[in-house]
Formats: structure tokens, C-alpha cells, sequence
């Protein structure tokens, strides 16, 4: 199975960035690991939030084959603790799937057609993060799943 992070706009941190790059190159040691980033729309200033999203989900729909399995990181999704989405991680894996496609909206979420294509939405937190900081979060979290799955020392109970 692939992992394929998709995210609506590009780091601007270094140093978020640098986390991220870290946690990419580790998961690469365990499992196919790829990331795709819908750049910024532009002139967006100039749309209502409802047209920036569904201009967004344009893009994230045509990212998205149709075998994909799509994971919507949304606030209103189901909580996992730690062992729990490595757990949930083994699942898809053991369900045969090709490409798990985990998405991170833009600033206002998703469009309803990209909610429509979803297989399922999981939450972060309760709280709200910058895209940013979800995907240095989301990346960290793929990376201690591995490592659960593996039994390795870097995740305590």
C-alpha cells in the first residue's frame, strides 16, 4: 500500500518544513510514501469561501484516482488515540487497498463534492491547527504508526 498526503497550499515555515521532511524520509523506511500539494488558488481574496472551496475541491478531486481510498482530516471526524490509528492504519493495509489518500483542506474545509468522494474523515484534535501544522502532525503521527506496527521502541503507552 501507498500513503499519499495531499494538502491545499504550500509550507511557507522552514522550520515546519524541515519537521515534515524529517518524518517523510523515516516513513519512506517502512512504507511507499508520497505527498501532492494543491498550490494556493489564486485570486482568492476575490472568491466567496464557498467558491474558494469548490475551486480547491476541483483540484483535489482531479488528484484523486478512482481505486484511491480518501481520508478527509476534518474537524468533526473520528479521534484516534496513537495505537489506535496505527491500528486503523493495519487495517487498510490488511483490506488490500493500493493508494490511501489522506486530504488536508484549506482554511474553510472542504467543498461537498469532496466530502461526497470520501471514504471516511478523521480528526486530529478537538483543537484546530494550520494546515501546516496538521501536516507536520499528521506526518509525525504516519511515522510512530510504523513504528507501533513494528514494535519499535519510539511510542510509550
Amino acid at each position: 500500500m501507498e500513503i499519499c498526503l495531499l494538502s491545499v497550499g504550500k509550507i511557507s515555515s522552514s522550520w515546519i518544513q524541515q519537521g515534515i521532511d524529517m518524518f517523510e524520509s523515516r516513513i519512506g523506511r517502512y512504507i511507499k510514501f508520497s505527498t501532492l500539494i494543491i498550490p494556493d488558488i489564486k485570486n482568492s481574496k476575490s472568491l466567496s469561501i464557498e467558491n474558494l472551496k469548490e475551486e480547491e475541491g476541483k483540484a483535489i478531486i482531479g488528484n484523486i484516482n478512482s481505486s484511491d481510498f480518501v481520508v478527509l482530516m476534518d474537524e468533526k471526524g473520528k479521534e484516534y488515540t496513537s495505537r489506535g490509528f496505527s491500528e486503523w492504519i493495519q487495517k487498510q493495509m490488511n483490506a488490500g487497498r493500493k493508494r490511501l489518500m489522506i486530504v488536508i483542506g484549506g482554511p474553510f474545509g472542504f467543498s461537498q463534492n469532496v466530502y461526497a468522494r470520501a471514504d471516511s474523515t478523521i480528526a486530529l484534535s478537538k483543537l484546530t491547527f494550520t494546515h501546516e501544522m496538521a501536516k507536520l502532525i499528521l506526518t509525525e503521527q504516519i511515522y510512530r504508526s510504523m513504528t507501533i506496527l513494528r514494535g519499535e521502541p519510539y511510542h510509550h503507552d
